[in-house]
């Protein structure tokens, strides 16, 4: 497998590409609706992807983006910059210039980042600095983490962490130590075979007594034991969190879905998923608006 920092026309790819035609979504959602949760692929003959990248993508543009974006009825975004860009944060930064506004972004940064740069990205419209604990992504460990979390600290950002169930239970105990806000990706990827009363996932609940910390429901094709659309051994998870603690969850697609295990998701049917099992307005305002306004700091 090609693994060189090249255009795409040269690159081969290890995961498939998003759906073409996704479930128009069932509901209107409501104004400023917010998916906190996607990545920006490419193009490589634009913004190569890293030669140590962990993973190859097909260019997944900003423009493709947007079309989602207009079809599912998201007004504003958050970027989560990926791995197979490494720290190059260039494809992150022209999203968020391009989206005047309507979008923020979470990235990947480098142990030796100052505050300089940091104060620059946070004018940007960078929010917080992610860490992938998965065995396959992982980016950086606890150590990096820590270093940076004081000079992060007086912008208001949080850390953004990718765990899954083997590295969930070790992280948990430290991140309630920390300073600044955290966020769990993907349901702290909790298998669904193991339930919302399992250990792992009783954990993540408990969470709803600390101040600082949120939860993405997100990536329910991850968390599924099955890995066949639509994913629904997952929805308990999504029901437990929903009475635990809405007032510091957030929604996101995953779009465009690397490095999926099982059938590649339907953001479309994704959505509707969410929004039946969610079917209070004012619940969905929190998760959808309310929230993501807050943790993002939207203009207005």
């Amino acid at each position: 497998m090609m693994r060189d920092s090249v255009s795409s026309d040269c690159v081969m790819y290890d995961c498939a590409p998003p759906l073409s035609e996704i479930t128009p979504p069932g509901q209107a959602l409501p104004a400023k609706a917010c998916d906190t949760h996607f990545h920006v692929f490419g193009p490589a003959a634009i913004f190569p992807y890293a030669a140590d990248r962990p993973y190859t993508p097909p260019d997944a543009p900003f423009e493709q983006l947007l079309a989602l974006h207009r079809k599912l009825g998201f007004e504003r975004g958050v970027i989560v910059h990926p791995g197979c860009h490494g720290t190059d944060l260039s494809v992150t930064l022209d999203a968020l210039r391009r989206g005047a506004g309507r979008y923020r972004a979470v990235v990947l940064l480098d142990a030796d980042t100052d505050e300089a740069r940091i104060a620059e990205l946070d004018r940007l419209g960078v929010r917080g600095v992610r860490f992938n604990f998965v065995s396959h992504l992982a980016n950086a460990g606890w150590e990096e983490l820590s270093a940076i979390v004081p000079r992060i600290a007086p912008f208001g950002w949080h850390v953004c962490i990718h765990s899954d169930q083997a590295s969930l239970g070790g992280l948990l105990p430290k991140l309630r130590t920390l300073p600044v806000p955290f966020v769990l990706d993907h349901m702290g990827r909790v298998a669904a075979a193991a339930g919302p009363s399992s250990e792992e996932f009783q954990a993540v609940l408990a969470l709803r007594d600390h101040p600082r910390a949120w939860v993405k429901i997100s990536g329910i094709d991850r968390t599924s034991s099955s890995g066949v659309r639509p994913f629904s051994d997952g929805e308990p998870l999504v029901a437990a969190l929903l009475e635990a603690m809405s007032e510091r969850l957030l929604w996101g697609t995953d779009w465009p879905h690397p490095n999926v295990r099982g059938e590649m998701p339907d953001d479309g049917e994704l959505l509707n998923t969410f929004l039946r099992l969610c079917p209070d307005p004012l619940v969905r305002q929190r998760i959808l608006v309310d929230n993501p306004h807050q943790l993002y700091r939207f203009a207005d």
